[in-house]
Parts: C-alpha cells; structure tokens; sequence
C-alpha cells in the first residue's frame, strides 16, 4: 500500500556499525520499503563507536533537550541526524551522555556486557517514541529489530496507547539470532513501571533473561518475523503457538518484498 508510513527501530545499522545481519537488514530494508512507495523513518542508537565526522552526524536541535526520568534520575535526550545519500534516507540517532558514550555497544573491550543494558533500552526506546511524538509523525507500522529496541510494543500498547499518534500502530517485532547469556538486572521490571505500565504487565520479566523479553516483546506486537535462519527454538515455539500473524525466515533475495507484502496484510 501507498501511503504507508513505516517507523523502523533497529540495534544496529551498517554503515554507522560493522556489518551483520541486523545492520545489514538495518540499512537495506528502510531503503527498499522506501522504493516500493511507503514512507518511512529509521532510528537507532548513538553508539559512541560511531564517528560523527566521518558519518556526518549533527544534533537535531529543535528535538533535542527534554529529559527522561529511569530509576528517578534525570537523563537528556539528544538527538543527531545523518543522512545515506545514496539510500536517500535519513537515520536519527538516540544520544545520551551516560549511556552511549562509551567506545562500545553492548559490550565492553573484554567481551562482557555493560552492567546498565537494561537502563539504556528504556532510554532507547523511550526516545524514539518521543521523538517520533516531537515529529508529529503517525507511524502505520513500528518494525522493530533486535533484543534492544524489545520494550518499543510494550511502551506503544501499554504508555502510549492513548496518543493519537500511536493508537492505529501496528508493532512487528523482528528475532535475530542476537542472544545475551546473562540475565539483565533484577530490578529492570521495577524500572519498567511507567504511565500506564503495571507490575502484571511485566511478569515475564521476574527473570529478564533474553528468552523473557524476547517473549514479552512478541507478546506486546501484533506479528512477529523470523529474522535469522536459527533462532532460540524456545522463541520459535512461541511465536508459533502465539496466535499472532508471523512471517518465517526471508533469503536476502526476497526479504524487502516478502516484509512489505507483510506489512500490507497486517494492516
């Protein structure tokens, strides 16, 4: 369909990150869905292994400077944009001085995850959400892509479920084979406790392991896609008794046609 506005969240975009499957699909699936007629946005985080100059990033000012509250502290949210000019589409990144400044991603130089993953995907998502609120920007689909952006269909049915902007939102979340061995904080589901979002809301997440918020992630969307050739067989298992609407594993081939056709059926 025409006139579809497609909002894309992903952990990871290739030029800006080294490639990998997510950066990859990051990077080329916007474009494609662009050039079958949809309209869209794509956000990710601002990384601090990113280079500002050579990638050309600069601060949004006019959506720049408010303030989330996680875990009643304060944090700025800072907004850059770059464009990829032979995409013809821009990325908006999600910045923050505590959270994604550091030389790294998720993990630090000795291969251990950082001990504030939890905090920086409430920020992450969060931000985008707020940031899509501050571009008056209706999006049709929310296509989320890896275990970081997994709060964004709990946030959008549950916190921003009344906002004119999200009300008629599909979310289709996206499980790649991006598993982290250790669960994140305990107090992540404390922390979680936001607008409209209560405890029962976020049981899954007693024990906030990777296979829990990839479950609570599907089960806050309205589908779901296979976006690695293996997942977690226990996310497979859930995804197919869950009811939802669900897209099996695309080659590179046929994934931009297949995930569009997806978003038109879902709609």
């Amino acid at each position: 369909m025409e006139n579809t506005k497609v909002l894309f969240i992903s952990q990871e975009i290739t030029p800006y990150l080294p490639e990998s499957e997510i950066s990859q699909i990051g990077r080329y699936l916007p474009q494609g869905v662009q050039e079958r007629g949809k309209e869209i946005r794509t956000f990710m985080p601002k990384f601090g292994c990113i280079n500002e100059r050579r990638n050309q990033l600069h601060e949004v000012i006019r959506l720049s400077g408010m303030n989330l509250i996680i875990d009643d502290t304060d944090h700025p949210l800072i907004i850059k944009v770059a464009s990829i000019q032979a995409a013809r589409m821009q990325v908006y990144f999600i910045d923050n001085e505590d959270y994604f400044q550091r030389k790294y991603t998720l993990k630090d130089e000795n291969g251990t995850y950082f001990e504030d993953n939890d905090e920086r995907c409430i920020f992450f998502a969060r931000g985008v959400l707020e940031t899509v609120k501050k571009l008056r920007w209706a999006p049709d689909i929310i296509h989320c892509h890896g275990w970081f952006t997994g709060l964004v269909p709990l946030y959008i049915k549950k916190a921003y479920n009344d906002d004119p902007l999200f009300m008629n939102s599909k979310v289709v979340y996206s499980v790649y084979n991006d598993e982290f061995p250790h669960p994140l904080k305990k107090e992540f589901k404390d922390k979680l406790l936001y607008e409209n979002i209560t405890k029962d809301d976020v049981k899954l997440l007693k024990t906030p392991s990777y296979t829990n918020l990839s479950k609570l992630a599907i089960e806050m969307s309205d589908a779901a896609i296979i976006g690695s050739e293996t997942i977690n067989p226990e996310i497979k298992s859930f995804i197919e008794s869950s009811g939802k609407p669900f897209l099996e594993y695309q080659n590179e081939e046929d994934y931009i046609d297949a995930y569009s056709d997806f978003y038109d059926k879902i709609l």
